[in-house]
């Protein structure tokens, strides 16, 4: 899968010490990607957007 054109982003729930943070891309058409900032190399999940904006959804109830 080409990532190239990926702009990532840190997710505003990450925390604010470096630690526990997340990287989302939804940029690219039909998917929506997140990685791990401390190993951006070590894997990336990869969502359809309907399902991101279910996952999110269902996390800010909680």
């Amino acid at each position: 899968m080409d990532l190239t054109g990926a702009r990532w982003r840190k997710s505003s729930r990450s925390g604010s010490s470096g630690g526990d943070c997340v990287e989302v891309a939804d940029n690219l058409p039909g998917r929506v990607l997140v990685r791990d900032t401390k190993n951006r190399d070590g894997g990336t999940l990869t969502f359809a957007p309907d399902a991101w904006r279910a996952f999110v959804g269902l996390a800010k109830q909680h």
